[in-house]
């Protein structure tokens, strides 16, 4: 496990004072080491996992690591109750004080704090915690489609407090429970229910007293209680402040919070000796199977995103700043929802959400599968109570939830009679997890998220047991067809009538360097995910008994099992992993900003490249547009190209380019947008006035894709024309699986641009250039993609058909104008299965001839992935 020491020196931290408790920032001055590698200087929040995960050597680190940091004390602290508290430890914990254990903790995703005061020295205290990531069969997750990185990733904090202070032994809490039992427009009723605790050597009377203040600042209400607390006493005081007048209501659209803080007085003194301040938001809910969901009294229409909190570069070791930013981008897209997936976050995600006016849902991370022993089911009620705990007083949040896609990939496939018993372990584990939320706070509902095997969930019973019911559906992305997500919607509410639910995921991978003129499932194009997407709001919005839908997801995330396109990625996000928006982050600004709303979402794509149209010194492309308006008209150098009618909050025009920079404008009403489009026009024919520089071609595909860091564009291929260029002879590459429409999905190793190796040409006899005479570079890529190490198969295909792979030996000869250029070929021997290789040379043309590269098979058939030509001169 990971060992940290801390060391913290009195005068150089950051503390605040809170009414007799000091928090004080322990990020700074620690030193970090894994196994027998030396000590190095980190801070908080870190991982050891930021660059491992994105490595093309399968895994990543998984288990021990060790932190340390010292603390030194000045004399005020003697007689005070001192705490660490860590809000993220991935994902075992010992803790241990001047060598001796203090505590333990199990869970990547939630709070604990750890009283050392009985193990300080006050003069070279060190503290030490063994940090583990390792798979552990008793820990959920066990599986999931995102990484387990390791590591104190979130901050830490040192909390100096008073012998009688508000408990910190709640699961990691506050020691405050606050409720509102009764609120409607004219008033509103609240309880606070106090864990107080006397650490000391002498029983003590003190006044527990809880204001509330409005935005303002003014004080509304107070209400004190005198008590009796006796040494070593922990005890619950729970009081009621009742009838506050008119309260200003919490809503996504006005998200009024008042603040309500809690003190512990010294009955005789009346001095403070213990302060916690919490949000408090006045508002009801309730959800309708018919109706969907409603807000005091409103209807309301829940539509967001879900969101895994790593970084690009940083993991999930994610400064404050960025995250708070993460739940500004809902806001700023319409949204009003957040799934906080697939595990409790950062607490300033609610706190964000509390302030901005996005209702939340936060879920422990019991995903695909379980172990049937009475450990894992522990750390689950465990990890349960934590979160309830520690997020319970956040208006924003109005769900529990406690599984997810936990069929998955189911055990026992082979014994069905075992397999029976495993889905009753579920069951009762579901069952466990819904009564233990319902005891603990009957104020919200509990959620149960299954993906699309409709028929499994409601025939092991999970269905039956939660209050809203959550489906993760990718109809047109990992089985059938877009068309077959509102047939699933109909038949929920159908067949289960009584039984309120959501649209938790749905989602298709958007990598946003690849885009296409004709996009298809599988080739991981932004135009392909912009239908996708269009289809799902269709449907959730038309459909009242639909009480929401959450996209999956808010920004690429990291999964390292992954391959694809963008290995160790997931591409479904509306944003980029560097939060960068794509066309999807647009549309949705479309369909529910309520504010006039035009943006060219095609700017996104402002390096271009294509053939010029037959004759013409112009190419046709498409340009989309997404709008709230019902029409509006784009100009191209000032020249209108029309007005159009917007289809689905988006609308299409077919832009004639020119070589060079094209400048568009679009207009409806007050609202307008630009943008410059730098389009880099390819001849017709060669010999035609457009002069040619450079041409990438991919071989096997019709997708397009975009290397921004080389400025280089790549077109899909075609077959030979006369006078131009293009293949002669063979077949798409189509792999042994139907997760994708053509190519492969493998890593290619060796390279950052997967994409140029992933499809292929096979059976290949030329590639012919009908190029003027000169000098050219000439750029060959090849990768053999079939063979080599067998992977488990994603679970995520619901089609799940994947045939075995057959290697296929191919040996063939490479000649460029009938000079032998790469004689014997063989891919899988000389350089490995899934890898890029790279062959460059020059080219003289002369005699009008052109280039012709020719394929001479051995063995099998040849292949030729991806093609270049530059003109030198």
């Amino acid at each position: 496990m990971f060992v940290f020491t801390i060391s913290l020196i009195w005068i150089s931290v950051c503390s605040a004072q809170m009414g007799g408790r000091k928090l004080i920032s322990l990020n700074d001055q620690w030193q970090f080491h894994k196994d027998k590698e030396p000590q190095q200087p980190v801070i908080i929040p870190h991982t050891w996992n930021a660059k491992d995960v994105l490595d093309d050597q399968p895994g990543y680190y998984r288990g021990l690591g060790f932190y340390t940091r010292k603390l030194k004390f000045d004399e005020s602290a003697r007689g005070k109750q001192i705490f660490l508290i860590f809000n993220g430890v991935g994902q075992e914990a010992e803790v241990f004080v001047n060598g001796t254990l203090a505590a333990r903790h199990i869970g990547s995703y939630t709070r604990f704090t750890v009283p050392i005061t009985k193990f300080l020295n006050y003069k070279n205290d060190v503290v030490e915690v063994q940090v583990n990531n390792r798979f552990n069969e008793d820990i959920p997750p066990l599986t999931a489609d995102f990484t387990f990185f390791g590591g104190i990733y979130r901050n830490v904090n040192l909390l100096i407090a008073d012998q009688v202070h508000f408990s910190q032994s709640e699961n990691g809490s506050s020691g405050i429970f606050i409720t509102t039992p009764e609120v409607s427009s004219s008033s509103a009723n609240v309880k606070v229910n106090s864990y107080i605790e006397n650490a000391g050597t002498t029983d003590k009377v003190v006044q527990i007293i809880h204001q509330i203040f409005d935005a303002k600042g003014l004080l509304i209400a107070t209400k004190t209680a005198n008590i009796k607390i006796i040494k070593g006493e922990k005890k619950s005081v729970v009081q009621d402040i009742r009838s506050i007048k008119n309260p200003e209501l919490w809503s996504t659209e006005n998200p009024y919070l008042y603040r309500i803080i809690s003190k512990i007085l010294d009955a005789k003194t009346k001095k403070v000796i213990d302060q916690v301040s919490h949000p408090l938001g006045f508002r009801w809910f309730k959800f309708d199977p018919n109706t969907g969901f409603f807000l005091n009294g409103k209807p309301l229409k829940l539509m967001g995103a879900s969101r895994h909190q790593d970084y690009e570069d940083l993991s999930n070791a994610t400064p404050d700043a960025l995250q708070i930013r993460d739940v500004e981008l809902i806001k700023e897209m319409g949204g009003n929802f957040l799934r906080v997936a697939h595990y409790p976050q950062d607490p300033l995600i609610l706190e964000t959400c509390d302030r901005l006016g996005i209702l939340a849902s936060v879920e422990i991370p019991v995903v695909n599968t379980i172990t049937e022993s009475a450990a894992f089911t522990n750390n689950c009620l465990n990890m349960e109570r934590e979160m309830i705990s520690q997020n319970f007083n956040h208006p924003s949040v109005i769900i529990w939830a406690y599984m997810n896609e936990i069929l998955l990939r189911p055990k026992f496939t082979d014994d069905k009679p075992r397999q029976q018993i495993y889905f009753d372990h579920v069951r009762e584990l579901a069952q466990k997890l819904d009564s233990l939320t319902r005891k603990l706070d009957p104020s919200r509902y509990t959620l149960l998220v299954n993906h699309g095997a409709w028929d499994l969930y409601n025939k092991v019973g999970l269905t039956k047991i939660p209050m809203i019911v959550g489906w993760n559906l990718y109809s047109g992305w990992y089985s059938g067809v877009p068309a077959d997500f509102e047939k699933f919607l109909d038949r929920h509410h159908k067949e289960l009538p009584n039984t309120p639910f959501l649209v938790t995921e749905y989602g298709a991978d958007a990598d946003p360097r690849i885009r296409s003129t004709d996009p298809v499932r599988f080739d991981k194009s932004v135009e392909y995910a912009v239908k996708f997407h269009q289809t799902y709001l269709n449907a959730m919005l038309n459909r009242q008994f639909v009480a929401g839908g959450m996209a999956w997801n808010l920004a690429d995330f990291n999964s390292e099992t992954r391959e694809e396109t963008m290995p160790h990625i997931n591409n479904k996000g509306l944003l980029t992993i560097g939060r960068k928006p794509k066309d999807t982050y647009f549309l949705y600004q479309a369909y529910l900003l309520q504010k006039p709303y035009l943006k060219i979402t095609s700017a996104q794509w402002n390096e271009r490249t294509a053939l010029a149209d037959s004759g013409k010194t112009t190419s046709t492309q498409l340009i989309q547009v997404a709008t709230n308006f019902k029409t509006a008209e784009l100009y191209l150098k000032g020249v209108s190209l029309g007005i159009k009618d917007a289809v689905d909050h988006m609308i299409d025009w077919q832009v004639p380019f020119k070589n060079g920079i094209n400048k568009l404008s679009v207009i409806s009403g007050d609202q307008n947008d630009q943008a410059e489009i730098n389009f880099q026009l390819q001849p017709y024919r060669f010999t035609d006035t457009i002069p040619f520089q450079q041409m990438n071609v991919l071989l096997g595909a019709k997708r397009m894709y975009i290397d921004e860091k080389q400025h280089q564009l790549w077109i899909p291929d075609q077959p030979f024309r006369k006078g131009s260029w293009g293949y002669v002879g063979g077949m798409p590459f189509k792999g042994s699986n139907n997760r994708i429409s053509y190519g492969s999905d493998k890593n290619l190793l060796g390279t950052d641009h997967d994409p140029i190796y992933q499809t292929q040409q096979v059976g290949i006899e030329q590639f012919k250039f009908d190029v003027p005479d000169g000098e050219y570079e000439l750029v060959l890529h090849f990768a053999e993609l079939l063979g080599g190490e067998a992977k488990e198969k994603l679970a995520y295909n619901l089609e799940n058909n994947t045939k075995k792979e057959i290697e296929q030996r191919r040996i063939f000869n490479v000649l460029i104008n009938d000079e032998m250029f790469m004689e014997n070929v063989d891919l899988a021997t000389d350089y490995g299965y899934a890898t890029a290789v790279e062959k460059k040379t020059r080219v003289t043309v002369f005699g009008k001839k052109g280039i012709t590269i020719s394929f001479n098979n051995l063995v099998g058939k040849a292949v030729l992935n991806a093609i270049q030509l530059r003109k030198i001169y």
